[in-house]
């Protein structure tokens, strides 16, 4: 058994999903500081079961998941998997590789499963525990678990034995069976006092149950007396009923026949109303038709008027109002105005001729004027200069020189720049060519693969709206067969005849045939009689011919639940002769062969009549019982009134088999239903994945165009920046340019200057006269220059006012044009229009003549209509007298009738008083007392009393010395009987009613506490004994492995501590269970054994052969250490790596670790780092065999 793989996501610094892939051996687990490497022996232990926030370096559960960095956010759970190789079957499970995974919520939920099965904490604990893995974990040694274990007490250092041993769990589970042991003795000691409570309270009960039992006696005969009371006043009652009954069945005859004459003039009226209703409305079309046609022959009259004033008015000549002038004349005026234009635009030419000579002396003018005011500034600027000195003057000379010499420079670097950006624009543009035409190919690709998609999708709609139609129809198909299933159910359930009647018929299969209702078949409508004619008898069984009365009754004592109903023939039967004409009930049931004298038996003698009045006088002349179509019960004890209603077993039958056919249609519906589904679901699935495949095609044209797009965006940015920069240096060079020009010019100025100032004499003053008569000429100049453009300007506005004026003569000859054609078509439009007006008028006079007649013969229907609804007005009011005299016959039968209702409502009343009284004094109903207490039954004598020994002998008894069953009934006798059982109850004085189940029950609960304590002490006794046994199987196993890692940490100690001493001793010999364990060490040159006057490298190796001591004497599958030799030098590390080498022949070891040398005894390398992101990340490095190392990220 090992540590196969390790899954952590969420986990602390491990946000994404991280895999560990472990082998047998040592893997090693390295990195940085804080790069998260103690977080996988966290994610271990977790995963293993641990629950202490501290223990996982956090303040609360919620630490273990990842909370978040700068760039990522904080996820919602944290889950670790652990797979474990079980090949070796350590773990008590059946399966060779066993995966435990654990989960936990933010919102504080956890999950654990067991190869993907939900499980308990407890579960996955009990699980480890029996391998050596304990709650205490000590096979995880976490950073500062060294220590921990030095601190650690005697008792605790006992508890690592234990765990490695598994016999802590033995003790966890002791204490627990002690806790419960003492809550069991105090529950105990409560059921002793209640046991002691109950047997005080049993005596005085038991008096009571006495008295009760006494008066039980004499209650049987209050009740006797009381029933046959009940039961007298009930049999006068049926008689009552029995008369009125007779009465109201006349009262009924004589309501049909007034009803039958109600109905006839009913019919008479309706025939009369109909008749009127039919005339009335005939009335009202026929004046509906005459008010219509005189409508519209007004309307015709109407419609002739317009149409002859329309042909007057069009007949008459269309005169035109405003006729302008004549397009021709108005043509040669445009053209006129032309020649006159290009007058202008000559006069034009001209004026701008004079106006470039103006211009040209103007500008001669000003520039002679600049010219000397150039000059007179300069020998007046060379006045000041030699004033101010040439020394100066030469100085600026030279700097105007270097300036010169720097601008053109510039304007050279300014060139060589423009050049350089007018190279990148000529090649971007011409990339951006080449890039334009692959996004316009690309544009136009996208265009089919778009069109596609929403075909594809609406395919996909299409598919799904019939596969969504045909569950639709499928789950109704689905509800309706349920529905039919469920009443098929309710049906088949209820048509067993009585409770218990299907066992017993598996029981006795050749005694008892079957259920009556099975093997009868009724003609449609006679149902309800026939269930009132078998009382009860179709939900019986029938019993074989063949068998004998007596095996029939051994049958019914097969210990069926509730009452069953067996039906044998015995003997012959003779039917009671019926009435002629009078069917019997027999006919109408189909009978199985074999069933002929049973069905004889219990219908030949009923008669089947259509109406209670039928009934009644069959049951007078003949005796026998009738029923009628209806479900009423008729005999000489009365009549029961509804005794076919409700679900009889032949109607539910018959219910039965048509819920079973339409169930049967429903199955073929359901099977319709889902063979569409089926038929719709691979047409939904392909058009799902043509609207995929058309999707990612649609997807991958638009990112190609959208790629295409992009680059063109970027080439033409590029462009478009070098264009900017072309422009740019451009600016730059004429900038450039123009401060050489500048500077050239200075420099000249500078020069002329200098030379001036050398060669004007000091005194010499310049002259202004010929400034000023330039100045002169000058402005006459430009007066003149302003007179030349005022004379362009009214010779152009002349020559487009001209133009204008032709245009405008033009557009009104063609509108005059379009003028006189409009009149002459609209001259043409008024002389048709006039003859169709004129047709117009002859047809209405047609139609007029027609119209005439048409109201004459109208206005003679109108006559006969209303002549006939006169007619039924009369027959309706005489059908209507009739009515009214039916009517009031009906109404007095119907009053003579409801005062027999009322009367009857009255017994009704009593009756059901008298029902009531006998549910609530005898808890019987009325047929229950008269089947059983009617006064047609003796009344046997009382021989109850238990306390007189010769009430037996005090009976009567006939000649024959045979006890007589009793005596007629009479009222006064049984109301004396009922008087004295009531003063005999009286003087019992208070009873308890309940006294007799109360003292069985507590007697009963009395005997089961006592068992209870019984069975409780000794289960007590079992548990205390079974303890000893555990704690001596405790002593024995401890005893064991202290030995055994006492002898462990003894060679431990000397190979980690050359020529040292160390051993482990118990602090209490003498008792194993609950000694502790001490801990001696002394390295070689020291005499020191107390481990707190050791270093911190020892103190640590010290605690390192402890541990490993009891790994080696009870080895666990694997061991995880984190940075255990953190503070051991090189010679000792050595050593330890060295007893690392031979733990590992044994168990799997997981080393978190910054030591190079523990990297070198490493089968794998696991590198755990952490980027910018604050998530750890790991690389995965295997030691191969021949030297070679393979590294993966994991």
């Amino acid at each position: 058994m090992y540590l196969k793989s390790l899954t952590v996501r969420g986990f602390k610094s491990f946000a994404s999903a991280t895999s560990f892939d472990f082998e047998p051996g040592i893997t090693a687990v390295v990195g940085p500081n804080g790069s998260g490497k103690s977080n996988v022996v966290d994610a271990l232990a977790w995963v293993m079961g641990e629950q202490g926030a501290k223990t996982l370096r956090g303040g609360s559960m919620e630490d273990v998941i990842f909370a978040g960095t700068s760039s990522r956010q904080a996820l919602g759970r944290a889950h670790v998997t652990l797979t474990i190789d079980n090949s070796d079957g350590a773990l008590p499970i059946e399966y060779t590789e066993v995966t435990i995974s654990r989960t936990l919520f933010r919102s504080g939920g956890s999950e654990y499963a067991i190869n993907g099965s939900p499980v308990r904490l407890l579960d996955i604990q009990e699980l480890l525990s029996d391998s050596g893995l304990g709650r205490e974990m000590h096979v995880i040694v976490g950073q500062g678990q060294l220590d921990k274990i030095l601190r650690a007490s005697a008792e605790e250092r006992r508890g690592f034995i234990e765990e490695a041993a598994g016999i802590l769990k033995h003790r966890r589970r002791k204490e627990k069976t002690l806790r419960k042991l003492d809550s069991t003795q105090a529950n105990l000691n409560r059921l002793e006092d209640l046991v002691k409570e109950i047997a005080r309270q049993l005596k005085p009960l038991g008096r009571q149950a006495d008295t009760a039992r006494r008066a039980r006696s004499v209650q049987a005969r209050l009740r006797d007396a009381k029933s046959r009371l009940l039961a007298d006043d009930v049999v006068a009652l049926m008689n009552e009923a029995e008369s009125a009954a007779a009465r109201k069945a006349d009262l009924d005859e004589a309501q049909k026949h007034a009803r039958e004459s109600v109905d006839a003039a009913g019919r008479l009226v309706s025939e009369a109303e109909v008749g009127a209703s039919k005339a009335v409305p005939a009335a009202a079309s026929a004046r509906e038709t005459w008010y219509e046609l005189s409508q519209l022959s007004e309307r015709y009259a109407g419609l002739l008027r317009v149409a002859e004033e329309r042909q007057r008015l069009l007949g008459q000549p269309l005169e035109r109002s405003n006729v302008g002038e004549d397009p021709d004349v108005l043509e040669q005026r445009a053209q006129a105005s032309d020649v006159e234009a290009d007058e202008a635009d000559a006069a034009v030419v001209s004026a701008r001729e004079a106006l470039d000579v103006a211009g040209a002396e103007r500008a001669e003018a000003e520039a002679k004027q600049q010219a000397e005011n150039d000059r007179l500034t300069a020998l007046l600027r060379a006045v000041a200069d030699r004033r101010e000195g040439l020394a100066r003057l030469a100085g600026q000379v030279g700097t105007a020189r270097q300036r010169l010499e720097s601008a053109v420079g510039e304007r050279e670097r300014a060139v060589e720049a423009r050049d350089a950006a007018q190279a990148r624009s000529a090649e971007a543009k011409g990339h951006m060519d080449e890039a334009q035409a692959a996004a316009d190919e690309a544009r136009e690709a996208t265009v089919e693969p778009l069109a596609r998609v929403p075909e594809a999708q609406k395919a996909l709609d299409e598919a799904k709206a019939a596969l969504q139609s045909a569950r639709d129809a499928l789950n109704t198909a689905r509800q309706r067969r349920a529905g039919l299933e469920a009443r098929v159910a309710v049906l088949a359930e209820t048509t067993q005849s009585q409770a218990g009647a299907g066992a017993l018929l598996e029981g006795h299969e050749d005694a008892l045939l079957d259920v009556l209702s099975d093997r009868l078949t009724v003609d449609p409508g006679f149902e309800a009689a026939v269930k009132a004619a078998l009382q009860g008898a179709d939900e019986g069984l029938v019993a074989a011919a063949a068998v004998t009365l007596e095996q029939v009754a051994d049958a019914s004592a097969a210990g069926t639940e509730g009452s069953v109903t067996l039906l044998h023939t015995v003997g012959e039967h003779r039917a009671v002769p019926l009435p002629s004409g009078v069917r019997c009930v027999a006919d109408v049931v189909g009978i199985k062969p074999g069933d002929e004298r049973l069905v004889q038996a219990l219908l030949g003698s009923v008669a089947l009549v259509d109406t209670d009045a039928e009934a009644r006088r069959v049951v007078s002349e003949s005796g026998c019982i009738a029923v009628t179509v209806a479900g009423h019960r008729w005999s000489r004890a009365g009549v029961v009134i509804g005794a076919g209603d409700g679900a009889g077993a032949l109607a539910r039958v018959r219910s039965l088999e048509t819920a079973r056919a339409e169930l049967a249609e429903a199955e073929v519906v359901c099977e319709s239903a889902e063979a569409e589904v089926e038929r719709a679901q691979p047409v939904v699935q392909k058009a799902q994945t043509e609207l995929a495949t058309a999707q990612e095609a649609a997807r991958q044209a638009t990112d190609a165009s959208r790629t295409a797009a992009s680059r063109v965006e970027r080439l033409t940015s590029l462009a478009a920046q070098a264009d900017a920069d072309v422009e740019r240096h451009a600016d730059a060079y004429v900038a450039a340019d123009a401060a050489v020009e500048k500077a050239r010019v200075a420099l000249a100025e500078l020069n002329d200057r200098l030379t001036v100032a050398q060669d004007v004499p000091e005194e010499a003053e310049p002259s202004t006269a010929e400034r000023d008569r330039l100045a002169e000429a000058a402005s006459q100049a430009r007066e003149a220059e302003t007179q030349a453009r005022l004379a362009v300007r009214e010779a152009e506005e002349l020559a487009r006012k001209l133009r204008d004026r032709a245009h405008s003569q033009r557009r009104a000859a063609r509108a005059e044009r379009a003028a006189r054609e409009e009149a002459q078509r609209r001259a043409a439009r008024r002389v048709a229009q006039a003859k169709k007006a004129e047709t117009v008028a002859q047809r209405v006079r047609t139609a007029q003549g027609l119209l005439a007649r048409s109201v004459e013969a109208a206005q003679l229907r109108v006559e006969e209509a209303e002549e006939a609804v006169r007619r039924c007005n009369a027959q309706l009011e005489t059908a209507r007298g009739s009515l009214a005299k039916a009517q009031a016959r009906l109404s007095e039968l119907r009053d003579e009738s409801h005062k027999t209702e009322i009367d009857q409502a009255e017994r009704q009343a009593r009756y059901e008083a008298l029902e009531e009284k006998a549910l609530s004094e005898v808890s019987m109903t009325p047929d229950h007392l008269v089947e059983h207490f009617g006064p047609h039954l003796p009344v046997p004598s009382d021989f109850s009393d238990s306390s007189d020994p010769w009430a037996e002998l005090r009976q009567e008894v006939d000649e024959d010395g045979n006890p007589v069953d009793g005596e007629p009934f009479d009222r006064e006798v049984q109301l004396k009987r009922l008087k004295q059982a009531e003063r005999d109850l009286q003087a019992l004085g208070k009873v308890n009613p309940l006294a007799l189940e109360e003292f069985a029950a507590l007697e009963e609960r009395h005997q089961y506490l006592v068992g209870q304590v019984q069975d409780l002490t000794n289960t007590r006794a079992e548990l205390l004994k079974l303890i000893d046994e555990v704690d001596q199987h405790v002593q024995t196993v401890f005893a064991d492995a202290f030995a055994d890692t006492a002898k462990e940490f003894t060679s431990i100690f000397s190979r980690l501590f050359p020529g040292g001493e160390g051993k482990l001793t118990l602090t209490d010999p003498s008792d194993m269970l609950t000694t502790g364990i001490e801990v001696e060490a002394r390295p070689a040159g020291k005499k020191v054994k107390r481990l707190s006057l050791l270093s911190g490298g020892e103190r640590s190796l010290t605690a390192l052969a402890m541990l490993i001591a009891i790994f080696k004497a009870r080895p666990s599958p694997f061991y995880v250490m984190d940075e255990v030799e953190a503070a051991l030098d090189e010679r000792n590390l050595l050593r330890l790596l060295e007893v690392f080498k031979d733990l590992q022949e044994a168990s799997q070891l997981i080393i978190i670790t910054h030591q190079k040398h523990t990297m070198d005894i490493a089968d794998a390398l696991y590198g755990v780092s952490m980027r910018g992101d604050g998530v750890s990340h790991v690389v995965s490095q295997r030691i191969a065999a021949g030297g070679t190392d393979s590294a993966d990220e994991a």
